[in-house]
């Protein structure tokens, strides 16, 4: 039995133009509603059950001080994906602003709350982290995104073109471009998976994420095998790369993948692709934590958003780790979840 809820939004307009018929929203809450709210929305592929690690009567995030909603991605298998909906074939373009529009309706009209005192996430999480406090300027306090973006950089654009290419190539198509469909769906209409090219796809899938997940410090240092307890090289792609990415859906990553890839605060009204006046838009206290060594969102493009926002509202706290963007979770990284998890009670202490 699933471990976490479901929230019927029926006919979902999408801003795309689209629709998700019969939509529908996975979530999970901890603690008691009477207490202060703190959304936590998941991230690329993960589940309901992967944000847990940082919460916990031991944690900031401690269930017996806040209410914590975690709701799902469209996309993850859980919320509305093509892995759940069969027939929704091709599955429509869904971008941050659908996700934060669909979970304000889930956090408003379905668990009766009007205000939060955070939002934050890893990752894509911290995409709709950004999202929330740009859409829902007024809705919280505080927002806390780590390793993730506001605005999705070229290069990271690039990095998911590799990604989204190694699930292509497996069914014999290839991108037809930045969030765009495959070259044979847009000549000829929407092929599925086979049993064997979903096999493929996904191992590749694995292996082009393997370079990217992890810094060159980890594997130059061998942390799969000094932590992780891997045999090897081999080993950690095997049974830890391809395994995760065999455990996934083709279809959910593409659709993840090109939300992830059109993300940007600023294409949305009032702010009308003006990057800086988004930024500005945002009225929460902020703290902003990227990894010192992620390869898809470096530091840099953190102090870019901090630095475009109102004086007074953004602090950035870079996580000093050999893990890259593992550092931000899921948990792995027993250093870095202290790390993360000290800086938050200090974020919301101070604030």
């Amino acid at each position: 039995m699933a471990d976490y809820d479901i929230y019927t939004l029926g006919a979902f307009k999408l801003k795309s133009g689209g629709e998700i018929p019969d939509a529908f929203i996975a979530y999970k809450t901890l603690g008691d509603p009477s207490l202060p709210v703190v959304i936590y929305p998941t991230w690329y592929s993960g589940m309901i059950s992967d944000n847990l690690w940082l919460t916990g009567s031991d944690k900031t995030l401690d269930p017996s001080k806040y209410y914590i909603i975690i709701p799902a991605l469209f996309g993850n298998g859980q919320s509305s994906s093509p892995s759940n909906m069969p027939k929704l074939r091709p599955f429509p373009e869904v971008l941050f602003y659908d996700n934060v529009r669909a979970q304000y309706e889930l956090v408003t009209k379905h668990l009766g709350v009007n205000h939060a005192r955070m939002v934050l996430g890893w990752s894509m999480g911290a995409g709709q982290t950004y999202q929330w406090a740009t859409q829902y300027p007024d809705f919280m306090d505080l927002i806390a995104p780590f390793c993730g973006s506001a605005k999705t950089s070229l290069h990271n654009q690039v990095m998911l073109e590799g990604v989204k290419s190694a699930l292509y190539a497996a069914k014999g198509t290839s991108s037809g471009g930045l969030v765009k469909p495959d070259v044979h769906t847009a000549k000829y209409g929407y092929s599925s998976f086979l049993p064997e090219t979903k096999t493929t796809g996904l191992k590749a899938l694995g292996r082009v994420y393997a370079g990217w997940g992890f810094s060159q410090t980890f594997y130059r240092e061998k942390l799969y095998e000094k932590v992780l307890g891997f045999k090897n090289l081999d080993d950690f792609l095997f049974n830890f790369w391809e395994a995760w990415a065999l455990s996934k859906d083709p279809e959910n990553m593409l659709v993840m993948a090109n939300t992830w890839q059109a993300g940007d605060v600023s294409q949305q009204e009032p702010y009308n692709g003006d990057f800086r006046r988004a930024m500005e838009g945002i009225k929460a206290k902020a703290l902003v934590m990227p990894a010192k060594t992620d390869l898809y969102f470096p530091p840099e493009d953190s102090e870019i958003e901090v630095e475009n926002m109102r004086p007074g509202i953004g602090e950035l706290k870079v996580i000093p780790s050999i893990w890259g963007h593992w550092a931000g979770g899921p948990g792995d990284s027993k250093e870095d979840v202290e790390w993360i998890d000290s800086k938050l009670r200090e974020f919301f202490s101070k604030t």
